[in-house]
């Protein structure tokens, strides 16, 4: 067996890799960036090594200096986790040569899956289904047009090389094939320096379903049954789950049957991941083999209390299916679902966000709750890197029992520091076509406005929980105050406003969004009138706790989840959260006539691209810079039409977060 692996990757997947190992009693071996230093993947690894700089092309893509701290520390093994070179065939060759153990599929394997078009052609001798098509390596236009009349319209355009929805086109007629063609050629160019591409039928209204298989070294491939992860936004997974509620019985045999198939036709060793598409009638095809451990593989741990860790380890070290998972088929108990927390702001096209957690909690995990995560308090989410900050998972007996536990542990959920999705994630799990599970991989993009975070006033009732919680602490901070001083009955310490001849009176104000709230309080110790915008509320009772607020309000008894968070309170309803921020009423309000005056840098990044020169005239969103940040490119728009007056940084410069990059001549 094993007994010391590195980990040739970063952030949860390290530390999930790591839990299994020291359940295992293998000793770990972290390999870090610059930027991953203090990481807790280094932290709760048993030691770490050192690989470069902060960019992964510095660091997490350098096969060679990972094989060399491998050999420097004494590991045996290197486990690629997702990403970065899990799916490097080279890298693997290179593993296995240096005499190391490589925990996953072989590099001929790899190979096989390498070429989207030559494994659909693989696929199809194999007798796997598969999306009627052309796959041919002749590419040229006229020929492709006629291709594109044979397979039948509607049909999608798809790089052949590359994948994460790049170089992707769906085409509606045959009129629209020549532009869209070019389009695709161009981005996969851009994307993967090859602008080869196949034609395929397109399933309207699709599901994304596929199945986990492993296979060892004496030739047995098994599946552990199915995971949905139809919900999708721009061809990124967001909800996952097993089991699928739309698969039968006899779907789930037949497509369990298929990937097996798939496995064997390329001679599959450890952990991999058959994807189909599949109609709304139950036809099913082949889409790819991911031939790695896949980001959503708890949700399969869950359901069949399998570790795909240790089966992975284990196979590794030549151990056999037959006496790994001697019970076919795998039996599966419950419904278990996956989302992911990411630090981006779904209101601003999900930018993704960096910064330092100021603030994170995440719920108490047990048998049902299960939580991965590469961070805690306190750590920063880098720029340099997927901005995961966790993956929640569920399970419970059944669907619907799951997805209340995930609204549930969703609620418990906060961030502060960077934006993060938790709002948007609350609200899709109580969309009705996510609860009805008629959800299909373009919804999302079709209908992503439904389940947007909402606007609007904020709710009486919340409003007056936030503000009886903030008077209370007010209250509960000058008293202990007034404790530690040399009178501790002085009047002069009871925070209720009062001045001599008027009635006692505060000032709140709070912002929601970029909404000032000022609110007038009159009393003291729970019983409050506040005045707000005109409309009056009366409150009675009000007692907090360190997570909540209850109160009368006229004549109904409300409570309220309200936490305290660095300069503001967070309120949720048991359906939404509302964040506001506390402000001093008499603080200083710089003029907003400047803020159409400059365009700043929305994260730390660096600028790829600058599209206008001083003194030029521009209009409103007129494209100004390109950055490039969190492995996206994120176009800079000109605010209001007007003269460039400054350009403060050029292209191949890194930016801090808010840094003044265009200014505007004054209007």
């Amino acid at each position: 067996m094993i007994t010391k692996l590195l980990i040739a990757n970063r952030g949860e997947i390290a530390c999930r890799i790591q839990r299994t190992c020291r359940h295992l009693g293998i000793a770990t071996v972290a390999v870090y960036s610059d930027a991953d230093a203090r990481a807790q993947h280094v932290r709760l690894a048993d030691e770490g090594r050192w690989i470069g700089g902060s960019a992964p092309t510095d660091s997490y893509l350098r096969g060679d200096r990972i094989i060399e701290a491998a050999l420097a520390t004494g590991a045996q093994a290197i486990h690629p986790g997702f990403g970065f070179l899990s799916e490097n065939a080279d890298f693997a060759d290179a593993v296995v040569q240096a005499g190391l153990v490589w925990v996953g599929p072989s590099a001929a394997s790899m190979r096989k899956m390498g070429s989207k078009a030559g494994a659909k052609n693989l696929m199809s001798a194999a007798g796997v289904p598969v999306v009627p098509g052309y796959t041919g390596e002749d590419q040229d236009p006229a020929l492709l047009a006629r291709e594109a009349e044979r397979v039948g319209f509607p049909l999608m355009i798809k790089a052949a090389h590359g994948g994460g929805g790049k170089g992707m086109r769906v085409v509606h007629a045959a009129t629209e094939f020549q532009a869209a063609l070019e389009s695709c050629q161009r981005e996969a160019r851009g994307a993967f320096g090859k602008d080869r591409v196949l034609l395929e039928r397109y399933v309207e209204r699709p599901r994304h379903i596929e199945i986990q298989i492993f296979g060892d070294h004496a030739g047995e491939v098994i599946h552990l049954n199915e995971r949905e992860c139809s919900a999708q936004r721009r061809y990124q997974k967001v909800i996952e789950e097993s089991p699928s509620p739309f698969v039968t019985p006899e779907l789930r045999a037949a497509m369990g049957a298929a990937a097996v198939q798939a496995g064997k036709a390329i001679d599959y060793a450890n952990a991999g991941t058959v994807e189909f598409i599949v109609g709304p009638a139950g036809d099913f095809y082949f889409m790819e083999i991911n031939t790695r451990l896949q980001v959503e593989h708890p949700v399969t741990e869950m359901v069949t209390g399998l570790d795909l860790v240790e089966l992975q380890l284990q196979i590794a070290a030549g151990s056999k299916l037959a006496d790994l998972v001697p019970v076919r088929p795998v039996p599966t108990h419950g419904h278990a679902i996956e989302v992911r927390l990411y630090a981006e702001d779904p209101e601003q096209g999900f930018l993704p966000g960096s910064g330092k957690l100021e603030l994170l909690q995440l719920p108490q995990t047990d048998a049902r709750v299960r939580i991965d995560s590469g961070v805690i308090e306190g750590d920063t989410v880098s720029v340099h890197y997927d901005p995961m900050i966790a993956k929640l998972i569920v399970h419970e007996a059944d669907r619907g029992e799951a997805l209340a536990l995930l609204r549930e542990a969703l609620a418990q959920s906060v961030v502060v520091g960077p934006k993060s999705n938790i709002d948007f994630l609350e609200r899709l799990s109580r969309h009705p076509a996510v609860v009805e599970a008629s959800i299909d991989t373009g919804y999302l993009d079709r209908h992503l406005a439904e389940v947007m975070p909402a606007a609007g006033d904020v709710p009486a009732d919340v409003l007056a929980a936030i503000c009886a919680r903030a008077l209370l602490d007010e209250e509960a901070a000058a008293a202990a105050s007034a404790r530690t001083g040399t009178d501790p009955h002085t009047p002069w310490a009871i925070a209720d406003g009062w001045r001599h001849g008027h009635p006692g009176k505060r000032l709140k104000h709070f912002l929601h969004r970029d909404q000032l709230i000022e609110v007038s309080v009159h009393g003291h110790d729970g019983s409050y009138t506040l005045d707000v915008g005109g409309q009056r509320l009366e409150l009675r009772g009000a007692r907090s706790s360190a997570d909540s607020v209850d109160f009368l309000i006229g004549q109904r008894a409300t409570r309220l989840r309200v936490l305290a968070l660095p300069g503001g309170y967070l309120a949720h309803n048991g359906e939404r959260r509302w964040v506001l921020g506390l402000r001093h009423p008499f603080a200083y309000e710089a003029s907003a006539a400047s803020a159409g005056d400059v365009v700043r840098s929305p994260m730390p990044g660096r600028i790829v691209a600058v599209r206008v020169e001083p003194d030029a005239e521009v209009v409103e969103g007129q494209e100004l810079m390109v950055m490039e940040a969190m492995k996206m490119e994120i176009t800079l728009k000109a605010p209001r039409a007007g003269t460039i007056a400054e350009i403060r940084a050029s292209a191949g410069e890194f930016v801090e977060a808010d840094m003044v990059l265009v200014k505007l001549a004054s209007a």
